[in-house]
This record gives structure tokens, sequence and C-alpha cells, in this order.
């Protein structure tokens, strides 16, 4: 048996050190923004985590940095271990199970959340009919430009004049991409036969999707609690993304038209929008602001807390403290 050198660290030691601290990992709006990988084994060793490759050349290995990423597509041919699975949610990163090319999302993880205090202020708001409608009416709002919808406009006016507005952006992209009629359509089931403008949005917003569902756990908002989308899982994502859609996804898709590899160009490009865009910082600033539009808000750190206990009387109390002095002994 042989005896590690005095200075040299052990298994166990590398990987306490490898081990991330709440202090060592970027909020989310500091995060990169995505990471799409498929044909790929995804595994953790005592340095990181790391993408088994087959390539022409053979074998090769890419570390990934999970705690700098907020999320990550797995496309199919992707297998990944669970000890891998487990760095990814202890960093907070989302991970989607998605399609060819991040195209539908079939399953995600729910990383650990700190905090639940803007999953019971989104609760609150969604069960109470006034509110949800005073937040699904913001969310046009933000869409059309402050002070564009007039005073005490329906939500069903509201829904008939967010139709107009994306058919004439629409109609002005492909007239300046000179495309002729243009039609959005979405079908699954024949997704290689669509249209390169059609595959381009389909893709971008699948890797839009991602981005809007990291920034929701992050927050440790619901996905499913939506108030302009309801009935799916994923209505409040959708709610959150349609505020991006006509600055992002749509002029991309327009713009990629003649491109020979639209699923491939839409990843790429999207991502290098981003970093100018500025996306997850304005995902989380969007959400605080339109779940509490009187309130001033900062990013969220990565701060423990410990579990509060809640009360009928005086609201939560703080948990990790024996509270029989208070409450006397039992009769």
């Amino acid at each position: 048996m042989t005896t590690p050198h005095p200075h040299q660290p052990t298994n166990d030691a590398r990987r306490k050190l490898a081990k991330p601290t709440l202090a060592m990992l970027p909020r989310i709006a500091d995060s990169l923004s995505f990471l799409y990988l498929d044909l790929v084994r995804i595994q953790q060793d005592d340095t990181g985590v790391r993408a088994e490759v087959a390539t022409a050349r053979g074998q090769e290995t890419v570390y990934l940095p999970t705690a700098a990423l907020s999320c990550v597509l797995l496309g199919p041919g992707t297998s990944i271990t669970a000890r891998a699975l487990t760095t990814f949610a202890r960093h907070g990163t989302t991970v989607l199970v998605t399609g060819s090319g991040g195209v539908r999302c079939y399953a995600a993880t729910l990383p650990d959340s700190l905090s639940t205090t803007w999953l019971e202020r989104q609760a609150r708001t969604w069960s109470n009919d006034t509110q949800r409608t005073a937040v699904a009416t913001a969310m046009y709002e933000k869409r059309f430009g402050t002070g564009t919808a007039p005073a005490g406009t329906s939500l069903a006016q509201l829904r008939g004049m967010e139709g107009q507005r994306v058919k004439a952006h629409y109609r002005l992209l492909a007239q300046q991409h000179r495309i002729g009629r243009f039609r959005r359509t979405y079908d699954p089931a024949a997704w290689d036969s669509q249209d390169p403008v059609n595959l381009t949005l389909s893709a971008a917003n699948t890797c839009l999707y991602g981005i809007v569902h990291a920034a929701i756990l992050a927050l440790g908002c619901s996905p499913a609690l939506g108030f302009v989308h309801s009935g799916n899982q994923q209505a409040f994502i959708y709610d959150i993304a349609d505020l991006y859609k006509a600055q992002l996804t749509i002029p991309l898709a327009f713009s990629l038209h003649a491109s020979t590899n639209p699923e491939a160009a839409a990843r790429r490009s999207f991502r290098d929008g981003l970093r100018l865009f500025r996306l997850l910082p304005r995902i989380v600033a969007d959400i605080q602001d339109l779940l509490a539009p009187d309130t001033q808000h900062t990013t969220p750190d990565l701060d423990e807390e410990l579990v509060d206990l809640w009360d009928p009387v005086t609201g939560p109390i703080p948990g990790g403290t024996n509270h029989a002095s208070s409450t006397g002994a039992p009769t």
C-alpha cells in the first residue's frame, strides 16, 4: 500500500475542496446563459463535472463550469451520473431533458431553493382574481410599452391587441428580409419539414424557455402558476418568456432565414445576443416588479436561511429553536 505524499491531497480532501460553499456560488443574475449537450456522457470526478465526447480523434474530455451555468439542456444520446446531477443541483443549475436540438422539454430538475418568499408572494397573488388580473395586465403592458393600453382595457381586449401586434411584427420583419408572406406554425410531429424561420424560432424559443425556467426556480417561484397562461406546468415560464420574444427570438429567426443549419445557428446567435441583452438580471427584476410592483428590490444572493415555523397569529417565527419555554410544558 502506498502512502500519499504529505503535500499531496487525498481523494477525500480533493472532494471537499471541489465542493462549493454558498459564498462561492454566483448570483442567478451573474450566471452564464445555457449549455446544450448531446451524444455525451457526463460524470463527476475529483476535479469537477466533465463531459466525455467521442470525436474523430477519439475520446475527449471537456470540463463544465457548473457553478456559472444557469441552465443545461441534455439532448438525445446523453447520459449523466447521479454524482454529476447532484453537483448541478447543489450549484442551483437547472437541468432540462430535451429533444434533439433543445426542442421540447420533457423533464427538469428542481434545484434547492433557499427561500419561499417569492413563491408565497406568487401564490397569494395568483389565488386572488383581482391581483391576478392586475399582474396579467401588467405583463401585457410590458410587451406594449408603458401607457400603450388605455386604462380599464379588459384581458380579452389586451389579447386581441397582442395578436395584432405580433402579426404586424411578423409582417414587418418578413418585408425587411424579403421573405414574402409568413405564418407562424409549430408542429412537433413535423419538425424537420418546417420552413427555416419557423424552425429557428422554435429552437430559439426552447432555449429562452430554459433560461426563464432557471431564473424562476432560482427565485423559488413555481413554473406552474401562470397569470396569462394556465393549465400547464410551464405556464409561468410562458408568461415571462413572452415578454422578450419580440426583442430576441423573433428578429433572430428572420435574420437566419437563409442559414443552412438554422437550429444550431439559432442557439449560437441567441447565446451571443444574451450577453448584450443581459437577460438573466432582467428576468429577475421583471418577476419581482410584477409580483411586488410597489417594493424596491435587489438581486437575491445565496444566503443560507433556516426554515421558519408558521404561526397564525404572529406569522413566521424562527426555526431551529426550542420553543418549550414559550409554550409551556404539556399538561
